[in-house]
C-alpha cells in the first residue's frame, strides 16, 4: 500500500471541517478529538476549559479554533457558522452536541429553565442546520450529526423539557433527512444512555446525598435503575460512532436514531 493509501486510511477526514457545538468537555470534547483523530480540523464551541480544549484536539496535528457563540442566540450561532466558513473555506460535518440539563416535575418546572432548555437542546440545532446546509450543499458533501439522548426515544420522571427537546431532535433530524435524501448530505441522530459527563455525575452525587451512601454505590444504583449493561457508554465510543457515520460506509444512513444506550431502550 502506498504512503498517500496509508494516510488515506489512517485519516479518512483529512483536508475536512468539523464543528462540534458544546465540544470544550464531556461528549463533545469527546468527539471532537475523535474527528481530529480522523485527520478534520475542527470548530469548538463551549464555555469549559477552552485551552484545555484546544491543545487537547491540536496534539493530533489538526487545527483547531475556538468560537464563543451563546448557542441560545439565533444571531450568534449563525456568526459561528460563517466564522467557520470563513477560517476554514468551508463546513463539511455539523455535530450539534450542546445541552443542559434541569430535573422537576411539570407542575413544578421553572419556566425558565424550560425556556432554557428548548434553546440550547432543540433550537440550536435548527440553526446551525439552517446556516451549515447551504454551505454543504455547495461543497457537495455533508455530514450531520444530532446527539440527541436515550431520552429522544423514552419518557423518565422529571425530565419534561429534556426528554420534549431530545424527542424534537429526533424529528427535525429525519425532516432535514428527507430534505436532503437527493444530495451528498446525510443527516442522523445518536441516543447515548448513561454517559459518565459531570452532567451525570451531579446526578450520583445527588442519589449519594439523598441515600446516604457512596459514590460507587450511588453509580451502580443509577445505572441499575436504566442501563442493563451496568456499564456507562464512553465518550469515545460516541466519538468513534461519529466519524462512522462520516465514512462512505455510512452514505446511506440517513435519518437513523442509532440507540448506544447499553440496551436501556430494549426493555
Amino acid at each position: 500500500m502506498t504512503q498517500t493509501a496509508t494516510s488515506t486510511a489512517s485519516k479518512p477526514l483529512a483536508g475536512k471541517t468539523a464543528l462540534v457545538t458544546g465540544s470544550t468537555s464531556g461528549i463533545g470534547l469527546g468527539i471532537a478529538t475523535a474527528l481530529a483523530d480522523a485527520g478534520a480540523n475542527l470548530v469548538l464551541n463551549g464555555f469549559g476549559d477552552v485551552d484545555g480544549a484546544l491543545a487537547q484536539i491540536e496534539a493530533t496535528g489538526v487545527r483547531a479554533v475556538h468560537h464563543n457563540a451563546d448557542m441560545t442566540k439565533p444571531a450568534e450561532i449563525e456568526t459561528m457558522i460563517a466564522f467557520a466558513r470563513e477560517t476554514f473555506g468551508g463546513i463539511d460535518v455539523l455535530v450539534n452536541n450542546a445541552g443542559i440539563q434541569h430535573v422537576a416535575t411539570i407542575d413544578e418546572f421553572p419556566v425558565d429553565r424550560w425556556d432554557a432548555i428548548i434553546a440550547i437542546n432543540l433550537s440550536s440545532a435548527f440553526h446551525a442546520m439552517r446556516a451549515a446546509l447551504p454551505v454543504m450543499r455547495a461543497g457537495g458533501w455533508g455530514r450531520v450529526i444530532n446527539i440527541a439522548s436515550v431520552h429522544g426515544l423514552v419518557g423518565s420522571v422529571g425530565k419534561s423539557a429534556y426528554v420534549a427537546a431530545k424527542h424534537g431532535i429526533i424529528g427535525l433530524t429525519k425532516v432535514a433527512a428527507l430534505e436532503n435524501a437527493r444530495t451528498g448530505i446525510t443527516v442522523n441522530a445518536i441516543c447515548p444512555g448513561f454517559v459518565h459527563t459531570p452532567l451525570v455525575q451531579k446526578q450520583i452525587d445527588a442519589i449519594a446525598e439523598r441515600d446516604s451512601i457512596s459514590d460507587d454505590d450511588a453509580r451502580a444504583k443509577l445505572l441499575g435503575e436504566k442501563q442493563p449493561s451496568a456499564q456507562f457508554v464512553t465518550t469515545k465510543q460516541i466519538g468513534d460512532l461519529v466519524v462512522f457515520l462520516c465514512s462512505d460506509a455510512a452514505s446511506e444512513m440517513r435519518g437513523a436514531e442509532l440507540k448506544i444506550d447499553g440496551a436501556w431502550s430494549a426493555q
